[in-house]
């Protein structure tokens, strides 16, 4: 093979793996697009902030604190902790989507046998989602509230 071939083979070479390599990133990069096995369910698709990435949880299988808390932000409370629930939640610790200040609500979930508030809250967003944190903001899970 002539030099000036293996130089236009190389060539060739090279840009098919760059137009390869473009393709896998975008695949890769893509959170819109979650690999076949781990795509939610159609009903979890209905769940509002199913698109944080956040793991789903129903209420059900959260604290039964949580689902007494529930139903007091849907009756608008009375809350046990009127100074603290229902207040603006900053999300300093970014583990929620960012929204402008005011878009998250927090409230308080009873730790039995805590000395005080304890570690466990729901959020809510102003579109209607619902997180749950029982480590006091380390870390959340999406709420399937109608589970």
């Amino acid at each position: 093979m002539s030099p000036g071939r293996r130089l236009t083979v190389a060539l060739v070479g090279l840009v098919v793996l760059v137009v390869v390599g473009w393709f896998f990133k975008d695949t890769a990069s893509n959170p819109e697009t979650p690999p076949a096995s781990i795509s939610p369910s159609a009903s979890q698709l209905a769940v509002p902030g199913v698109k944080s990435g956040l793991d789903v949880q129903s209420l059900s299988k959260l604290p039964p604190e949580a689902a007494k808390t529930w139903k007091l932000i849907e009756a608008k409370g009375p809350f046990p902790y009127p100074r603290n629930d229902g207040v603006t939640f900053e999300n300093r610790e970014k583990r929620l989507p960012q929204q402008k200040s005011g878009y998250y609500k927090e409230y308080t979930v009873p730790t039995p046998n805590s000395p005080d508030r304890g570690a466990r809250r729901i959020v809510t967003g102003s579109e209607k989602e619902v997180f749950y944190t029982g480590d006091h903001y380390s870390s959340f899970v999406v709420v399937d509230v109608g589970k």
